[in-house]
């Protein structure tokens, strides 16, 4: 885009940027549904036995208790189908979703073209750096959820029963919707540095501030952690909190290197 560019040409400009948006994540869309086997072997993982994190879990308990039970056999939990076109709505769900995180990176640089020429040559450097953070720690946020959260939660109330006579059965639609929720939540979550470095930067918080309030953030986010993982286990608790604790001890690093500046 040119400085001589006039209001509706920048209007043409989005509208061309979005339309290519919409191209790249149905192409990707269309990839991910054609993929389907692969697809939903990776996001049915969890609700094996024989998981990756089942395994650790279960190594290290008989590490440290060597005549404990099994936790690869433990676990018996159907999931059900209950609506006649569910599961195929349910695909197009899953692709459309996977075609946008396959195509995220193209749609940030995509973005970015637009606006980088109203930007100045460091604030432009400043916004990538920005934007590649803030994917990188959205895609580790998404991967904690999968590999830790969302199978620890799935375990616990997968397991839980208020009487042996009722039967455990989950709806794919519900086990489908949980994991989405719980990845999304854990991707906002593991923003928490970058939202701080801009607030950071804006002179809106300070290193010293957050380390004067700690106790009381690490109160909101045990109970932040409590809600992203509806369990009364304790210890799946402290696994969520723990990282986001983490999270916020490196945002104080964060905000106090970027106030040196």
């Amino acid at each position: 885009m040119s400085e001589t560019q006039t209001f509706w040409d920048h209007l043409d400009e989005l509208r061309g940027t979005l339309i290519r948006i919409i191209i790249v994540v149905a192409m990707c869309g269309i990839v991910a549904f054609c993929c389907k086997d692969m697809v939903f072997d990776i996001i049915l993982a969890p609700h094996a036995n024989d998981f990756v994190t089942y395994r650790m879990l279960d190594e290290i308990t008989k590490l440290f208790s060597p005549t404990s039970a099994d936790m690869l056999e433990s676990m018996s939990v159907r999931l059900i189908n209950t609506g006649l076109a569910q599961q195929f709505f349910l695909h197009v769900k899953i692709s459309l979703a996977l075609g946008f995180m396959l195509s995220l990176p193209y749609i940030i640089y995509l973005l970015f073209r637009f606006v980088s020429p109203a930007l100045y040559s460091n604030e432009r450097q400043h916004a990538m750096q920005l934007v590649l953070w803030g994917y990188i720690m959205f895609v580790l946020g998404i991967l904690l959820s999968y590999f830790l959260v969302f199978p620890l939660t799935y375990r616990f109330l997968g397991m839980y029963q208020v009487s042996d006579v009722v039967e455990n059965t989950v709806t794919i639609d519900s086990y489908i919707d949980t994991l989405m929720t719980m990845s999304l939540s854990m991707g906002i979550v593991f923003e928490i540095p970058v939202l701080c470095w801009i607030l950071g930067r804006l002179g809106v918080i300070s290193a010293a501030m957050m380390k004067q309030f700690r106790r009381h953030v690490v109160v909101a986010l045990l109970i932040l952690a409590a809600i992203i993982t509806p369990t009364t286990d304790v210890f799946t608790l402290a696994l969520v909190a723990l990282p986001m604790w983490v999270l916020y001890e490196l945002s104080i690093y964060i905000v106090k290197l970027s106030s040196s500046k």
